[in-house]
Protein backbone atom coordinates (compact mmCIF):
# COMPACT_ATOMS: atom_id res chain seq x y z
CA UNK A 1 0.00 0.00 0.00
CA UNK A 2 1.12 3.23 -0.49
CA UNK A 3 0.31 6.66 1.31
CA UNK A 4 -0.67 9.64 -0.12
CA UNK A 5 -2.19 13.36 1.55
CA UNK A 6 -5.42 14.61 -0.25
CA UNK A 7 -6.35 18.06 1.00
CA UNK A 8 -3.53 17.41 3.95
CA UNK A 9 -5.75 13.86 4.93
CA UNK A 10 -3.35 10.94 4.81
CA UNK A 11 -4.99 8.03 3.03
CA UNK A 12 -3.96 4.73 1.63
CA UNK A 13 -3.94 3.54 -1.91
CA UNK A 14 -2.87 0.64 -3.96
CA UNK A 15 0.08 0.69 -6.24
CA UNK A 16 -1.16 1.66 -9.64
CA UNK A 17 -4.50 3.21 -8.61
CA UNK A 18 -4.79 6.58 -9.76
CA UNK A 19 -5.76 9.79 -7.74
CA UNK A 20 -9.01 10.04 -8.75
CA UNK A 21 -9.74 5.95 -8.35
CA UNK A 22 -8.24 6.22 -4.54
CA UNK A 23 -10.35 9.87 -3.53
CA UNK A 24 -13.44 7.99 -4.72
CA UNK A 25 -12.78 5.53 -2.45
CA UNK A 26 -11.91 7.67 0.73
CA UNK A 27 -15.55 9.72 -0.24
CA UNK A 28 -13.33 12.79 -1.70
CA UNK A 29 -15.56 14.18 -4.33
CA UNK A 30 -13.74 15.13 -7.61
CA UNK A 31 -15.83 16.07 -10.72
CA UNK A 32 -15.77 14.17 -13.61
CA UNK A 33 -17.96 13.28 -16.76
CA UNK A 34 -15.25 11.38 -19.06
CA UNK A 35 -14.58 8.77 -16.32
CA UNK A 36 -15.28 4.96 -16.30
CA UNK A 37 -13.87 2.22 -14.22
CA UNK A 38 -14.70 -0.03 -17.36
CA UNK A 39 -12.73 2.20 -19.53
CA UNK A 40 -9.05 3.33 -19.78
CA UNK A 41 -8.97 6.96 -18.42
CA UNK A 42 -8.76 9.39 -21.40
CA UNK A 43 -8.81 13.23 -19.66
CA UNK A 44 -10.89 14.46 -22.25
CA UNK A 45 -13.61 16.05 -20.14
CA UNK A 46 -10.67 17.70 -17.84
CA UNK A 47 -12.74 18.34 -15.37
CA UNK A 48 -10.97 16.07 -12.90
CA UNK A 49 -7.73 18.55 -12.48
CA UNK A 50 -6.27 18.53 -8.91
CA UNK A 51 -3.26 20.34 -7.43
CA UNK A 52 -0.33 18.55 -7.49
CA UNK A 53 2.12 19.75 -4.50
CA UNK A 54 6.03 18.93 -4.87
CA UNK A 55 8.23 18.55 -2.33
CA UNK A 56 10.24 20.92 -4.33
CA UNK A 57 9.47 23.18 -7.66
CA UNK A 58 5.90 24.80 -8.44
CA UNK A 59 2.44 23.61 -8.07
CA UNK A 60 0.58 22.38 -11.24
CA UNK A 61 -2.41 20.76 -12.51
CA UNK A 62 -2.75 17.16 -13.12
CA UNK A 63 -5.70 14.95 -14.16
CA UNK A 64 -6.62 12.74 -10.89
CA UNK A 65 -8.29 10.56 -13.81
CA UNK A 66 -4.18 9.78 -14.86
CA UNK A 67 -2.19 10.40 -12.11
CA UNK A 68 -0.76 7.37 -10.84
CA UNK A 69 -0.23 7.68 -6.61
CA UNK A 70 3.21 7.22 -5.43
CA UNK A 71 4.78 7.70 -2.13
CA UNK A 72 4.55 11.12 -0.88
CA UNK A 73 2.38 12.89 -3.35
CA UNK A 74 0.83 16.00 -1.76
CA UNK A 75 -2.78 16.46 -3.82
CA UNK A 76 -5.21 19.65 -3.54
CA UNK A 77 -8.96 19.02 -4.99
CA UNK A 78 -9.66 22.47 -3.76
CA UNK A 79 -7.59 25.81 -4.13
CA UNK A 80 -7.76 29.10 -6.39
CA UNK A 81 -5.43 26.85 -9.03
CA UNK A 82 -8.44 24.56 -9.39
CA UNK A 83 -11.09 26.56 -9.17
CA UNK A 84 -9.97 28.74 -12.35
CA UNK A 85 -9.33 25.29 -13.99
CA UNK A 86 -12.53 24.04 -13.40
CA UNK A 87 -14.37 26.91 -14.56
CA UNK A 88 -12.60 26.49 -17.73
CA UNK A 89 -12.77 23.19 -18.21
CA UNK A 90 -16.75 23.46 -17.58
CA UNK A 91 -16.88 26.75 -20.04
CA UNK A 92 -15.55 25.14 -22.84
CA UNK A 93 -17.93 21.92 -22.37
CA UNK A 94 -20.84 23.93 -22.23
CA UNK A 95 -20.05 25.90 -25.76
CA UNK A 96 -20.12 22.40 -27.09
CA UNK A 97 -23.46 21.62 -24.82
CA UNK A 98 -25.04 24.61 -23.82
CA UNK A 99 -28.07 22.83 -22.58
CA UNK A 100 -26.52 20.12 -20.69
CA UNK A 101 -28.61 19.77 -17.25
CA UNK A 102 -25.50 17.34 -16.62
CA UNK A 103 -23.28 19.64 -16.64
CA UNK A 104 -24.88 22.56 -14.81
CA UNK A 105 -26.08 20.40 -12.16
CA UNK A 106 -22.34 18.89 -11.54
CA UNK A 107 -21.03 23.03 -12.02
CA UNK A 108 -23.23 23.46 -9.27
CA UNK A 109 -22.16 20.77 -6.77
CA UNK A 110 -18.96 22.13 -7.17
CA UNK A 111 -20.03 25.95 -6.87
CA UNK A 112 -18.61 27.06 -10.13
CA UNK A 113 -20.21 30.05 -11.90
CA UNK A 114 -21.29 29.35 -15.44
CA UNK A 115 -22.85 31.03 -18.32
CA UNK A 116 -26.81 31.25 -17.90
CA UNK A 117 -28.25 28.67 -20.14
CA UNK A 118 -29.42 29.98 -23.67
CA UNK A 119 -33.18 30.22 -23.63
CA UNK A 120 -33.40 31.02 -27.83
CA UNK A 121 -33.97 34.76 -27.11
CA UNK A 122 -31.52 37.18 -29.13
CA UNK A 123 -32.96 40.50 -27.02
CA UNK A 124 -33.82 41.91 -30.13
CA UNK A 125 -36.76 43.68 -28.33
CA UNK A 126 -38.71 43.65 -31.91
CA UNK A 127 -41.26 42.56 -29.76
CA UNK A 128 -41.53 44.97 -27.06
CA UNK A 129 -41.33 47.32 -29.80
CA UNK A 130 -44.04 46.24 -32.06
CA UNK A 131 -46.11 45.62 -28.86
CA UNK A 132 -45.67 49.22 -27.24
CA UNK A 133 -45.15 51.50 -30.27
CA UNK A 134 -47.48 49.86 -33.06
CA UNK A 135 -50.38 47.78 -31.27
CA UNK A 136 -50.33 49.60 -28.21
CA UNK A 137 -50.68 46.66 -25.69
CA UNK A 138 -47.81 47.13 -23.81
CA UNK A 139 -47.81 43.13 -22.51
CA UNK A 140 -44.43 42.58 -23.29
CA UNK A 141 -41.01 44.06 -21.60
CA UNK A 142 -37.70 43.28 -20.58
CA UNK A 143 -37.45 41.87 -17.49
CA UNK A 144 -34.61 42.40 -15.01
CA UNK A 145 -33.51 39.44 -13.13
CA UNK A 146 -30.14 38.07 -11.05
CA UNK A 147 -29.01 36.62 -14.85
CA UNK A 148 -29.41 39.58 -17.24
CA UNK A 149 -32.86 40.91 -18.96
CA UNK A 150 -34.86 38.57 -20.79
CA UNK A 151 -37.98 39.29 -22.12
CA UNK A 152 -41.35 38.40 -20.25
CA UNK A 153 -44.77 39.90 -19.28
CA UNK A 154 -45.20 43.36 -19.44
CA UNK A 155 -47.29 46.28 -17.48
CA UNK A 156 -50.63 45.81 -20.03
CA UNK A 157 -53.03 42.58 -21.27
CA UNK A 158 -51.67 40.75 -24.11
CA UNK A 159 -54.31 40.77 -26.43
CA UNK A 160 -53.63 37.25 -28.39
CA UNK A 161 -53.24 39.52 -31.87
CA UNK A 162 -50.01 37.60 -32.18
CA UNK A 163 -47.73 40.23 -34.07
CA UNK A 164 -44.52 39.52 -31.53
CA UNK A 165 -44.77 36.05 -32.71
CA UNK A 166 -44.88 36.90 -36.41
CA UNK A 167 -41.79 39.21 -35.83
CA UNK A 168 -39.81 36.82 -33.40
CA UNK A 169 -36.75 35.91 -35.31
CA UNK A 170 -35.60 32.99 -33.06
CA UNK A 171 -39.60 31.62 -32.32
CA UNK A 172 -38.86 32.34 -29.10
CA UNK A 173 -42.10 33.59 -29.16
CA UNK A 174 -44.96 31.26 -30.29
CA UNK A 175 -48.72 31.54 -30.24
CA UNK A 176 -51.17 28.23 -30.79
CA UNK A 177 -54.23 28.18 -31.61
CA UNK A 178 -55.84 24.82 -30.09
CA UNK A 179 -59.80 23.75 -28.78
CA UNK A 180 -61.09 27.31 -29.91
CA UNK A 181 -58.79 28.95 -27.85
CA UNK A 182 -55.34 31.02 -28.72
CA UNK A 183 -51.83 30.52 -26.56
CA UNK A 184 -49.33 33.00 -26.37
CA UNK A 185 -46.16 32.28 -24.91
CA UNK A 186 -42.66 33.12 -24.31
CA UNK A 187 -39.96 30.44 -24.00
CA UNK A 188 -42.74 28.27 -22.40
CA UNK A 189 -44.37 30.46 -20.20
CA UNK A 190 -47.86 31.57 -20.84
CA UNK A 191 -48.37 35.36 -21.62
CA UNK A 192 -52.38 34.91 -22.53
CA UNK A 193 -54.75 32.03 -22.88
CA UNK A 194 -57.92 33.97 -24.89
CA UNK A 195 -60.70 32.40 -26.82
CA UNK A 196 -60.93 32.76 -30.65
CA UNK A 197 -64.12 34.54 -32.14
CA UNK A 198 -65.75 33.02 -35.22
CA UNK A 199 -65.58 35.17 -38.77
CA UNK A 200 -68.96 36.33 -40.14
CA UNK A 201 -68.68 35.22 -43.05
CA UNK A 202 -67.06 31.33 -43.34
CA UNK A 203 -67.45 30.54 -39.45
CA UNK A 204 -63.69 29.96 -39.13
CA UNK A 205 -62.10 30.72 -35.73
CA UNK A 206 -59.76 33.78 -36.28
CA UNK A 207 -59.17 36.53 -33.41
CA UNK A 208 -59.46 36.60 -30.38
CA UNK A 209 -62.81 39.17 -28.77
CA UNK A 210 -60.04 41.70 -27.28
CA UNK A 211 -57.90 41.80 -30.55
CA UNK A 212 -61.24 42.78 -32.34
CA UNK A 213 -62.46 45.40 -29.49
CA UNK A 214 -59.16 46.72 -30.05
CA UNK A 215 -59.21 47.02 -34.24
CA UNK A 216 -62.96 48.44 -33.71
CA UNK A 217 -61.98 51.06 -31.41
CA UNK A 218 -58.47 52.36 -32.94
CA UNK A 219 -59.96 52.03 -36.92
CA UNK A 220 -63.34 54.64 -35.62
CA UNK A 221 -65.11 55.70 -38.98
CA UNK A 222 -62.13 54.98 -41.15
CA UNK A 223 -63.73 54.55 -44.69
CA UNK A 224 -62.60 51.22 -45.31
CA UNK A 225 -63.64 50.03 -41.68
CA UNK A 226 -66.62 47.40 -41.40
CA UNK A 227 -68.01 48.66 -38.40
CA UNK A 228 -69.97 46.06 -36.11
CA UNK A 229 -68.36 43.23 -38.67
CA UNK A 230 -65.72 40.73 -38.11
CA UNK A 231 -64.13 38.79 -41.12
CA UNK A 232 -61.12 36.76 -41.53
CA UNK A 233 -58.38 38.11 -43.59
CA UNK A 234 -59.50 35.28 -46.30
CA UNK A 235 -63.04 36.55 -46.43
CA UNK A 236 -61.98 40.27 -46.07
CA UNK A 237 -59.79 39.84 -49.28
CA UNK A 238 -62.43 37.59 -51.24
CA UNK A 239 -65.31 40.70 -50.18
CA UNK A 240 -62.35 43.10 -51.36
CA UNK A 241 -61.71 41.51 -54.71
CA UNK A 242 -65.53 41.18 -55.31
CA UNK A 243 -65.91 44.54 -54.58
CA UNK A 244 -63.20 46.05 -56.79
CA UNK A 245 -64.22 43.65 -59.87
CA UNK A 246 -67.81 45.14 -59.14
CA UNK A 247 -66.91 48.68 -58.77
CA UNK A 248 -64.64 48.63 -62.46
CA UNK A 249 -68.05 46.90 -63.61
CA UNK A 250 -69.79 49.74 -63.16
CA UNK A 251 -67.40 52.67 -64.36
CA UNK A 252 -67.78 50.64 -68.10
Amino acid sequence: MIEISINGRKVTAKDGDTVLKTAREHGISIPHLCFHPALKPSGACRLCGVENRPVSGKKIMMLSCILKVKPGLDIRTESDLVTAHRQKAFDKLLTMAPDSVRIRELAEKFNVPVSPRPDGCIRCRLCVRVCNDIIGARAIAMVKTETGSHVGPGDGACMGCGTCANLCPTQFITVRDQDNVRTVSIGGQVLSRLPLERCEACGSRYATARFLAHVDGNTGDHVHARQGHHFCPSCTKMMSSRARTENEHLRK
